[in-house]
């Protein structure tokens, strides 16, 4: 007897089935973890920068509709000059409504056309790495 047994490999480089396999899951695994991880922290990402933009343009709507109502205001005191105080006001209000539909149905085109937000990188990754596993178990 020599005191080595059969099931030890002669060198490190060899692993048995079972081996690969525990080793394969455990990468997977990880991998896993690791998209996952990135798609979670692009999302948040996202949703930061979406928080801000929709901050600043919320912002932006309140002063903006400030000035529409000075604006409506200046374009029926500047109309009343020609036309009878009542008459100015509707044809100010007519214009404000015309404009409010314009950009309701624009609006609405948008939202209609506007893609689910999704973790673009990690999805890429994941392609990138199912692609690899395939063109490593054909090989």
């Amino acid at each position: 007897m020599t005191g080595t047994t059969a099931h030890e490999p002669a060198h490190d480089e060899h692993h048995s089935v079972g081996e690969l396999v525990a080793q394969a899951g455990e990468q997977l695994s990880r991998l896993v973890r690791q998209e996952v991880a990135l798609a979670k922290e692009e999302l948040a990402e996202k949703g930061r920068r979406a928080g801000r933009g929709g901050g600043l343009l919320g912002a932006a709507g309140a002063f903006a509709y400030a000035g529409l109502l000075f604006l409506a205001a200046t374009a029926t005191a500047a109309l009343s000059l020609t036309l009878s105080l009542w008459a100015s006001a509707l044809i100010v209000t007519g214009v404000l409504f015309a404009v409010a539909g314009v950009l309701a149905a624009t609006g609405r085109a948008q939202l209609r056309r506007a893609a689910p937000p999704t973790p673009e990188e990690a999805l890429d990754s994941v392609r990138t790495d199912v692609d690899e596993i395939k063109g490593r178990v054909h090989r």
